[in-house]
């Protein structure tokens, strides 16, 4: 039998050979591309702009009709909504690295990208099906968190192939320009929701159109709930490009077992000792990403409870902060390229802290204390404002920090090393949300409650200065 098997590998790896070497290096980078263009609407759409206010309107009402009043009950539902972000966030942070040592002792990436983009498309067709009176609210979040990690342990197993890309002075330009790719790509999915689905005063979508073209029934908000829907079905038609183009080599590796990626886990734990510079970084971006991602989830949410703006507005809102974001990232890919990630990340968070100092200090009556005119637009514009620069500079930290982390990664692990920085940016990301949900239950003021995101971001910055901008590759040479 051995004899028989060798020649059938044999074959298989000419064939694969063949079919790589039929790819160009330019359209292996657009078909990794591909993969932020199929993703971003799960965040752009059903965490942000979309989903995540309309479930925070359904939401309210369930609470509104249990007996509470409004300020109560706004504030029950983002404290709902952000004790589930929080149990995601552990999910994704402890399984994340376990699941990069597997991917690295058994060789194959391609697999597992695969399973968890099935676990993306169900979970999010399934938010078809929430209910408007709020009575399956937990079975929705359920779906929701399960799309929401499919997500998130893809996206550790594409970065791990960015090394494989180009070289060091041109993975920062690569990173850059695919996060700008997808918010592209998320800024017109949202584009057609709006116009197309989901649903605004009168029935009608902002462009005066019966939801879904008169096939949906607006009393319904089957609009907004198909939104869940065509998040599945973007993923799944625009992945077709990332499956045909990024292929992987047939390798000899064993099927390696979990206690064997456990032992490759654990030996990369410890060696972080001897990694003063990685170690800096992953607790500096697992602080930082962590505030990041309380905005994005938390800014609809915010929009829609302190400023009582609608799913569109919101969706206007989320337009403005995507468009910021693809040209920002383009841009942060050429000042990466330039000037190296690490400044370019200390100016994003700047940046990011000051927009946030002024959003918790701004209300429908007062800015910054001083009271505002009945009908004043100033709140309107400063937070449309302040999307623009979340959207913008949040692509730029995301990519850059991308970058960062090519310079720490060991080519023998790379998935493992990209693991590392998954649990870096999930293991606590149960914080941002329990703050936000502790400080909004404290408060009772949904304004309030997302203040924490600024000391997340001030202790991330100030680890940074212990992170070596070219990284530590001298450091995991001598290891090896």
């Amino acid at each position: 039998m051995p004899e028989r098997r060798a020649p059938v590998l044999s074959e298989a790896k000419a064939d694969q050979g063949a079919r790589m070497s039929e790819i160009s290096a330019r359209k292996r980078i657009w078909g990794w591309w591909f993969f932020d263009w199929a993703s971003q609407p799960y965040h752009t759409l059903l965490v942000t702009f979309i989903f995540g206010p309309f479930f925070a309107t359904v939401a309210t009402k369930y609470f509104l009709g249990a007996g509470l009043d409004e300020q109560a009950a706004k504030a029950s539902a983002q404290s709902l909504w952000a004790w589930n972000m929080g149990l995601a966030g552990l999910i994704i942070g402890f399984g994340a690295p376990i699941m990069g040592a597997l991917a690295d002792t058994r060789g194959r990436r391609i697999p597992w990208i695969m399973g968890f983009s099935v676990m993306y498309v169900i979970g999010a067709a399934g938010l078809w099906f929430i209910a408007l009176d709020g009575s399956n609210l937990y079975w929705m979040l359920g779906l929701f968190t399960l799309g929401f990690v499919g997500a998130e342990y893809a996206l550790i197993f594409i970065n791990s192939q960015l090394p494989e890309l180009g070289t060091e002075d041109e993975v920062g330009e690569i990173s850059g320009s695919g996060f700008a790719f997808g918010y592209f790509g998320g800024l017109l999915a949202l584009i057609i929701v709006l116009v197309v689905f989901a649903e605004m005063g009168g029935g009608k979508t902002i462009a005066g159109l019966a939801p879904g073209l008169g096939l949906l029934d607006s009393d319904q908000m089957e609009g907004t709930r198909a939104t869940g829907p065509l998040t599945a079905l973007w993923y799944a038609v625009f992945m077709i490009p990332y499956f045909r183009w990024v292929h992987e080599p047939l390798v000899n590796k064993a099927r390696g077992t979990v206690s064997q990626a456990m032992g490759a886990l654990k030996a990369s734990i410890a060696n972080l000792k001897h990694r003063q510079s990685l170690l800096y970084f992953l607790i500096s971006s697992m602080l930082y990403r962590d505030a990041l991602n309380g905005l994005y989830a938390f800014g609809g949410i915010y929009a829609n409870l302190v400023l009582g703006w609608s799913v569109p507005q919101i969706g206007i809102f989320g337009i403005v902060g995507a468009t910021s974001a693809v040209f920002f990232s383009w841009i942060g890919g050429k000042l990466d390229k330039r000037f190296g990630p690490k400044p370019v990340i200390i100016a994003a968070i700047w940046v990011l802290i000051a927009v946030a100092v002024i959003i918790i200090n701004m209300s429908r009556e007062a800015f910054f204390g001083m009271p505002l005119p009945e009908g004043s637009s100033l709140p309107d514009n400063v937070l449309m404002f302040a999307g623009a620069m979340f959207g913008g500079m949040g692509g730029i930290l995301q990519a850059a920090s991308r970058t960062l982390m090519v310079r720490h990664t060991d080519p023998a692990s790379p998935t493992e090393s990209f693991g590392l920085y998954g649990l870096s940016g999930r293991a606590t990301a149960f914080v941002a949300p329990i703050l936000i949900g502790v400080a909004t239950t404290l408060s009772g003021s949904a304004r309030l409650g997302v203040s924490p995101v600024i000391l997340l971001f001030v202790l991330g910055l100030v680890l940074l200065r212990w992170v070596n901008a070219k990284g530590d590759s001298e450091t995991w040479e001598g290891a090896s």
